[in-house]
């Protein structure tokens, strides 16, 4: 649908600003690309210190020449240092909320004042950059807040304050996370089924009453009901229980995913090689794989935040090593704190002739890769959206937040992933699981269901679809609705 058939109009111009960190910019410039092909005017703002990593990993000139596509930026109000590596979250978290809302906004006062763009007609922001409601209410705006979650990741930060208020959070002390209050069944959140305190998002661990994130996803939360809309990154019938329950809470809530798969759709290429990533990406990556047999590569990634511990690395790295499996392992350069050696030498020495290791790479081009057998992740909902949209199984390793809770669905509900423990991460439990996905019965069925998942989010993204019937109520009743009203 190119809403610019009719050339009086102006265009409507959608302003999007993402949090400030790969796994949320990622989607969120996939959706102003897709709009963009839409016929909207897109500013997309990034933080001066991402837009500089930007730069850095993709060249000064790489943002030039988009028709209608411009790239603004705001300061975060952070200390900037190590240009390689990821800011804190909860340190982003309280930055953003106490900080940002008045940049916003004399950005928006910039951009209606230009001559060089039409005036902002719509704001789609970040569920957890919620100070931009105020921001959309000062200027008389439609404000849509993209949560880059699954569905049952924002039914779990929806109820923080439920279980907060019923005294299961934050826990008591420290003897709490081995006392069998973990194992505490979960059975009243609507939608969700099967869970304990222990599969819900890492943040509810925490034993300090004053706990930044708890109290940030509460805030957040509240400030949701006031948006004109939500969209969430997942498709009906993988979550339709959760989904259900959603719209009873927010009417105006939009499954519009896998985003993916809406960009396949779009004719003009011009955005096809453009991506916001803030390491340089490796395509000889893709070559590598290029000459190895199909389904015989496992490919390993923790994405752009996770940062563990020395042994867990040397423990994961031994594993690949034994079980004889080819694999391409992305080790990004902050990947363990405060250490600049990573893979030990010998481990090296010993895969050379079948493993390659890179510090980033184009994951959605590896997962499409025939020679791509499996995927060891920590089940962020980008990767485990990639996962599903090219049938691929995982081994699930999830660290904090909502990826424990992915993992408990991808593992017990969807049935394309196992489970392996990422605190205490062995050698031996590597090698099973790598060897059994590879080779196994249990990872031929893995294969099969994601497979099924796939041509699932196909039909949803196909004409008549639920995401695509979805998409297209999101712009004619919220973005459109002023701008073109």
């Amino acid at each position: 649908m190119d809403l610019l058939a009719d050339g009086t109009k102006k265009k409507p111009h959608a302003l999007l600003i993402p949090f400030p960190i790969q796994g949320h910019i990622n989607p969120f410039l996939k959706l102003a690309k897709i709009l963009h092909n839409k016929g909207f005017y897109i500013t997309f703002v990034n933080t001066e210190f991402n837009h500089k990593r930007l730069f850095k990993s993709i060249g000064p000139n790489a943002l030039n020449g988009f028709q209608d596509f411009q790239f603004e930026t705001i300061p975060d109000g952070l200390p900037h240092t190590n240009m390689d590596a990821t800011q804190s979250i909860p340190s982003l978290c309280d930055s953003t909320r106490k900080y940002s809302l008045a940049p916003f906004c004399n950005l928006i006062s910039k951009l209606n004042d230009s001559n060089c763009a039409p005036p902002v007609s719509c704001i789609i922001s970040d569920g957890i950059m919620s100070f931009t409601v105020k921001a959309s209410q000062q200027f008389g705006l439609p404000n849509v807040l993209f949560w880059t979650h699954s569905a049952c990741g924002f039914m779990s930060f929806k109820e923080c304050k439920n279980l907060m208020d019923r005294g299961l959070i934050p826990l008591k002390d420290a003897s709490y996370l081995t006392n069998g209050h973990l194992d505490t069944i979960i059975d009243w959140i609507p939608g969700v089924k099967n869970i304990t305190l222990r599969d819900l998002p890492g943040i509810y661990h925490t034993i300090d009453p004053n706990d930044l994130l708890l109290n940030f996803v509460v805030e957040q939360i509240e400030v949701a009901s006031k948006a004109s809309a939500i969209i969430l990154p997942t498709f009906d019938a993988l979550e339709s229980d959760v989904l259900n329950a959603l719209s009873t809470m927010f009417p105006k809530l939009y499954s519009i995913g896998p985003l993916e798969f809406f960009l396949d759709q779009i004719s003009d290429n011009r955005f096809e090689s453009f991506h916001c990533n803030l390491w340089k990406e490796e395509f000889e990556c893709l070559k590598w794989l290029d000459s190895q047999e199909p389904n015989s590569v496992l490919y390993v990634n923790f994405g752009s935040v996770i940062v563990m511990r020395y042994n867990q690395l040397v423990e994961l790295a031994w594993g690949l090593a034994n079980s004889k499996k080819k694999f391409l392992w992305v080790i990004r350069p902050d990947l363990v704190e405060g250490e600049t050696l990573l893979v030990p030498q010998e481990i090296v020495e010993e895969v050379k002739d079948r493993a390659l290791m890179v510090s980033w790479c184009p994951q959605e081009k590896v997962l499409k890769h025939k020679a791509v057998a499996g995927f060891l992740s920590h089940c962020g909902w980008n990767s485990t959206i990639e996962s599903i949209i090219n049938g691929v199984p995982m081994i699930c390793c999830p660290f904090f937040n909502d990826q424990i809770l992915n993992c408990k669905y991808i593992c017990s509900e969807w049935n394309f992933g196992m489970k392996m423990d990422s605190e205490n991460v062995t050698r031996d439990e590597v090698e099973k699981l790598v060897v059994e996905l590879m080779d196994g019965e249990k990872g031929k069925e893995m294969k099969n269901k994601a497979i099924e998942w796939k041509k699932m989010a196909e039909e949803a993204t196909n004409i008549n679809g639920s995401s695509s019937l979805n998409l297209d109520k999101l712009v004619s009743e919220v973005l459109l609705f002023k701008s073109l009203g």
